[in-house]
């Protein structure tokens, strides 16, 4: 293929969503099939449960559907590769997640696309979440994005932008993979990052902190982070008006490097893409190191196509694409890390959490190959392999309510 969206499966989706009034619907857990089911699951018998929750109100987690419901909140501006389309535009996309959710890790997920301004948003989500044990922000524009996230961190339910998270921890996952099969040390790595964006801004970071063992805080040797206009480095100009890529600037270029993208790869081991396609020659994956590792990941179209990363001498290469191998998606992530963070109630979403995930995530496949580095998405057992390991390091890390 040469970066065919696929036109017929999307004639195909649109049918399927005409079909059915969408992908969702909202079905009772209980009977109501006479006055007694009546009277106990509304009035009077529910004023009893009303009463319990003002008494006790950490019972709500028992009485009601907290304990294992999420809001999937977007905005609608940063959907897909579509940009800013509008929240109702957005809609189908949330369904999508709410699915998956459901279908994956068991969890009741209800999309919520507001048309609201950034500053908005958080004053409503936060009159939103005594219904939810969990938010999910989705698809949100950076800035906008980080500081939604930052301000809602004080909720008391897991609150976690995953167009970053889910996206690095997915990427974290790759990366301990690909250095096995590559034979290279994680701590060794050269690596440029070709986007600073939600996704971007995420991955850089977990990689300044995160080493090849979890015990470890060993950061990649070097990292280099491009946006478009080219290498971030501090004192750049313009770099101060930009919270999110001033810190970027601070944190990554040990080396000071300056110039384009092109430059940046220049003798790098690993090369990961979420900016946008064909963005990546076959010359300027020539001029990596040897062996490298490309995880080309804009969608539909990758920076490069797998083909000709392969060709120009990438020893591993991953896309965010099903129809090619070696797919890192957040799929991966993102029903687990939330199953886990629910079973635990944790109050937060950590770093520990995440290191925990991409380790998980990484250890579902027993001997990596350059043809798979990361499980199948489909594959049923990584959402028990990361919700147990989500557990385990919340309770290790003190956020954990319930230890069962």
């Amino acid at each position: 293929m040469d970066g065919d969206t696929g036109s017929d499966i999307g004639r195909e989706s649109l049918a399927l969503h005409a079909a059915h009034s969408g992908k969702l619907e909202i079905r009772s857990k209980v009977p109501l099939t006479n006055r007694v089911d009546l009277s106990r699951a509304y009035t009077p018998g529910v004023a009893e449960v009303c009463r319990e929750i003002a008494r006790n109100p950490e019972s709500v987690w028992k009485y009601t559907l907290k304990s294992n419901t999420i809001a999937i909140i977007s905005d609608g501006t940063a959907v897909l590769g579509l940009g800013d389309i509008g929240p109702s535009a957005g809609i189908p996309v949330m369904e999508g997640k709410a699915i998956l959710f459901k279908e994956f890790a068991g969890i009741d997920a209800f999309p919520i696309c507001l048309d609201a301004m950034s500053e908005d948003l958080v004053r409503i989500i936060r009159s939103l979440a005594p219904v939810f044990g969990g938010i999910n922000l989705e698809d949100i524009a950076a800035p906008a994005c980080f500081e939604i996230e930052e301000e809602l961190q004080d909720l008391g339910i897991p609150v976690m932008h995953d167009d970053q998270h889910g996206a690095a921890v997915a990427v974290l996952a790759a990366l301990i993979n690909a250095c096995k099969v590559t034979g290279k040390r994680f701590e060794d790595l050269k690596v440029v990052v070709c986007g600073a964006g939600a996704a971007g801004y995420a991955i850089c970071r977990l990689l300044k902190c995160i080493g090849y063992d979890t015990q470890s805080c060993t950061p990649v040797q070097e990292l280099i982070a491009c946006d478009t206009i080219g290498i971030i480095y501090r004192g750049r100009p313009g770099l101060y008006d930009n919270k999110y890529k001033f810190i970027l600037g601070d944190e990554t270029n040990s080396v000071h490097r300056t110039g384009t993208l092109a430059d940046a790869m220049r003798g790098a081991d690993a090369f990961i893409g979420v900016s946008v396609a064909n963005l990546v020659s076959e010359e300027m994956i020539r001029s990596m190191g040897p062996d490298p590792i490309v995880l080309s990941l804009a969608n539909p179209v990758p920076e490069i196509m797998p083909d000709k990363a392969r060709n120009a001498g990438a020893a591993v290469v991953g896309t965010g694409r099903s129809d090619y191998p070696n797919q890192v998606n957040n799929v991966l992530v993102f029903p687990g890390i939330f199953r886990g963070a629910l079973d635990a109630r944790a109050t937060r979403i950590t770093d520990e959490m995440k290191i925990a995930v991409a380790h998980a995530i990484a250890g579902c496949v027993s001997c990596p190959t350059p043809e798979k580095i990361l499980p199948d998405p489909l594959d049923r057992g990584v959402v028990t392999a990361v919700a147990e390991a989500v557990k385990l390091a919340a309770i290790a890390c003190g956020v954990a309510r319930s230890h069962t």
